[in-house]
């Protein structure tokens, strides 16, 4: 088996009737939408979550009419979305998780973090045309009090054609000196000003909790992209790192291709094989990270191959970027490899064909994630994305993978030009042909 390995074909070649018949009637039914409000916030009972209601609750079959029962593929299908689109994160990032639907819903935290860019135009909310998901990956400490501000720890613009045939992943570096709007969540106001982008979502949440949380961060954290760069959303979600370890617990750990030898800063070890953090961490006065050794403590270090990585070793290994020359690009393409080879493993017949790993696996994957599906029924999500696959979901390097000084603040980071026509190609649905003339950028 090699890194870049295809899945296996399976029951994911195989696509439900019923799924089909949904898709094709949604051009006549379509969502009735609302315009953007001033202060970029939902009202308390949206059109979307009507309609999410409207889903949960559900009907009761006619008399005479037998319920149909849901098929092994949709299963199959599920885990594809689950996989390939809301595993974008990951912090790394994916919508997947809005497709963990029928017997999985239960687990499914459902919630309003944006308003997509259909409501905000006053148009029809449908899943026809190119798509922009925000993911967001959040590393809340374990101890920390729910009031306390959280920055995002990764950023990931998911971009899907409007041929639904293949799909893009593009991180922003989450120490981009940015415009960040001003912002009220009704218990902090934000003046605007200048800042990281990773303090978007800090200053939206700031003073909620739980769902506010969440709900105020990213509509900041959105509103800040779409000041900055003109991009806007149909849908977004949440991973939460703490809670996405116990995804990896459940398979096992995972396995992937280590292509440059990487020491942690988390996990070390003494003469006698107990387990200590390895490196003081200072800030110094450029607005780096200054590593102390810790004196008899030997790292832990990942080498260079393809290996089994155990759910501990992958999850210190992913969140490394402080030893990295290229610091935080080096761990986006390393989040990036984890999501495609965790994705490979959740799709891979043992898991597919266990029934109780595979309860255990949408049980955990629901909890660790938050999905603002954009209104759109969870069923056409699954038809849209039907034909992306780990060989077509693209990962993108921004700033050529290098990290570019912002001249406006030390310690911060610029875009390159490159990266802002990227950009603007996302923003005018162009990305397939940006790409095709850039392809020394789509990461190997």
């Amino acid at each position: 088996m090699t890194p870049d390995a295809p899945l296996e074909p399976g029951p994911l070649e195989q696509e439900p009737h019923d799924v089909f018949q949904r898709h094709e009637r949604l051009a006549g039914n379509p969502h009735p939408g609302r315009p953007a409000d001033v202060t970029s916030r939902r009202p308390k009972s949206s059109p979307a979550q009507a309609r999410r209601r409207a889903r949960a609750g559900g009907t009761a079959p006619a008399k005479g009419v037998p319920a149909q029962r849901r098929r092994d593929p949709r299963w199959a299908r599920t885990l594809m979305v689950v996989g390939a689109v809301m595993m974008m994160l990951a912090g790394s990032a994916f919508v997947a998780k809005d497709a963990v639907i029928g017997y999985a819903t239960s687990s499914v935290r459902q919630e309003d973090l944006i308003v997509p860019a259909a409501e905000q135009q006053g148009k029809h909310v449908t899943i026809s045309g190119a798509k922009n998901i925000l993911l967001v990956g959040i590393d809340p400490r374990p101890d920390q009090d729910p009031s306390e501000a959280i920055r995002s720890d990764s950023i990931i613009i998911l971009h899907i054609p409007a041929s639904h045939d293949s799909a893009y992943l593009i991180s922003i570096p989450r120490d981009t000196w940015v415009k960040i709007p001003r912002f009220d969540n009704g218990k902090a106001r934000y003046n605007g000003g200048h800042d990281k982008i990773n303090a978007a979502f800090a200053e939206g949440g700031l003073k909620t909790t739980g769902k506010d949380k969440r709900k105020y961060g990213t509509t900041l954290l959105a509103d800040t992209i779409k000041e900055n760069w003109g991009i806007t959303f149909d849908a977004a979600a949440i991973v939460d790192f703490t809670g996405f370890t116990k995804v990896v617990n459940v398979l096992g750990g995972v396995d992937m291709y280590v292509d440059q030898e990487t020491r942690s800063v988390h996990i070390g070890h003494d003469a006698k094989g107990n387990t200590k953090v390895p490196y003081l961490q200072r800030t110094s006065d450029s607005g780096g990270t200054d590593l102390i050794p810790v004196a008899g403590v030997t790292p832990q270090t990942y080498r260079v191959g393809y290996q089994h990585l155990e759910p501990w070793q992958v999850l210190d290994y992913v969140r490394q970027r402080e030893t990295l020359p290229n610091s935080d690009y080096d761990r986006q393409r390393h989040q990036q490899q984890f999501i495609k080879a965790l994705f490979k493993k959740i799709a891979s017949k043992d898991v597919l064909t266990d029934p109780a790993k595979l309860k255990k696996v949408l049980d955990v994957v629901g909890e660790a994630m938050t999905i603002d599906s954009g209104g759109i029924g969870l069923d056409d999500w699954i038809f849209a994305m039907k034909g992306i696959g780990g060989d077509n979901l693209l990962t993108i390097k921004t700033n050529n993978g290098t990290f570019h000084s912002s001249q406006e603040q030390p310690g911060a980071e610029a875009l390159d030009r490159t990266t802002l026509a990227l950009l603007e190609s996302v923003r005018t649905n162009t990305v397939e042909s940006f790409v095709a003339s850039r392809i020394d950028l789509v990461s190997k």
